[in-house]
């Protein structure tokens, strides 16, 4: 599997990172580490987690696979900012200092580690100065708790800002961006991915397959299959299946996939995890899988390499619909200059 930098931390981590958020819930414990034992046969090394994540369960199911298996090299990520919901008390949520203590000193115990390689601040606070969460992230890198911090879901204004706060202040910087990114969601392309590019941030997209949109199981004016996620819809997925269903544009990037997976040998899936793979910035893809095949079909994206015309089709069909400003064609003609 090829291997890139992460960021300026000195990691090398493989294109295609595993994502344990169904860890627990529907991924039980056996299926997590056949699918963990399997990632890393297949020379992945990025295992990616958070305290959220069922609660707690997915880094507790991460720890027990790591203490099975000390010889793994795995550069281990996870995330606070949520919590595992254990107390709905006021203060146990956000960045604020005490939270962020009590979120990492939790996830050091869940994996039974005694430092974490990423930790990520999981969303913006707006209750909290960002230089509140950076003074801490600096204090746990030089108590050796963890090795390299990034954010995810953060803005284009918010990653800049929180860069030049910690060169402000000569903290240690962030590594990584984790933000979603696929063929049916390009938006970070406005302004993410090159405040990403300016701080030296390496970009870790979440949900390359668009929640399943992706992977090729559905099929016009038909109703997914009884194990999809989108079988007998629950009130809070209607909207979004009604609103790609009903877009020609999801129908016109999927027949392509198809086609360029075909011409590739590959299926649907790893020709989408292809193309996000390939994107500018792009360091490793995170993989979501829930079922052991899945996860098997997804590693094969790591072999599958498209084409500069099959990657310019596939942007053209899939290109966000922007308008004018600040991010649509007059706007970046304003903010082109030619020589």
């Amino acid at each position: 599997m090829r291997m890139s930098m992460l960021g300026a931390s000195g990691l090398a981590v493989s294109e295609l990172a595993l994502g344990t958020m169904t860890f627990g819930n529907q991924t039980d414990e056996a299926a997590a580490f056949r699918q963990m034992d399997r990632y890393a046969e297949a020379g992945g090394n990025v295992i990616d987690t958070a305290d959220i994540y069922t609660l707690g369960a997915s880094e507790e199911i991460v720890g027990r696979w790591l203490a099975a298996n000390p010889g793994a090299e795995m550069v281990l990520a996870s995330k606070g900012r949520f919590g595992t919901g254990a107390s709905s008390g006021v203060n146990q949520r956000g960045y604020g200092r005490k939270f962020l203590h009590d979120s990492l000193e939790g996830s050091l115990r869940r994996l039974g580690v005694e430092s974490i390689d990423l930790y990520q601040l999981h969303s913006w606070d707006p209750r909290t100065p960002i230089a509140e969460a950076l003074r801490f992230l600096n204090d746990a890198m030089a108590a050796g708790k963890i090795h390299s911090y990034g954010f995810s879901n953060f803005t284009g204004w918010q990653i800049t800002k929180a860069v030049y706060e910690a060169r402000l202040h000569g903290w240690a910087e962030p590594v990584s961006i984790q933000p979603q990114y696929s063929l049916l969601v390009r938006e970070i392309e406005c302004e993410i991915i090159d405040a990403a590019g300016d701080a030296g941030l390496a970009v870790l997209p979440w949900s390359p397959l668009a929640g399943g949109w992706l992977s090729g199981k559905y099929a016009r004016d038909a109703e997914p299959a009884s194990d999809s996620r989108f079988a007998g819809r629950a009130a809070n997925l209607q909207s979004s299946w009604d609103e790609r269903n009903s877009d020609p544009r999801t129908w016109s990037i999927l027949d392509a996939l198809g086609r360029i997976a075909a011409d590739h040998g590959a299926t649907v899936p790893q020709a989408a995890l292809a193309w996000v793979s390939a994107q500018r910035g792009v360091t490793s893809v995170i993989l979501g899988a829930r079922t052991q095949e899945q996860l098997e079909d997804n590693l094969g994206a790591a072999g599958v390499r498209l084409s500069a015309d099959e990657l310019s089709e596939l942007d053209e069909l899939s290109r966000p619909r922007l308008t004018e400003y600040p991010y649509g064609p007059p706007a970046l003609e304003q903010r082109s200059r030619e020589i």
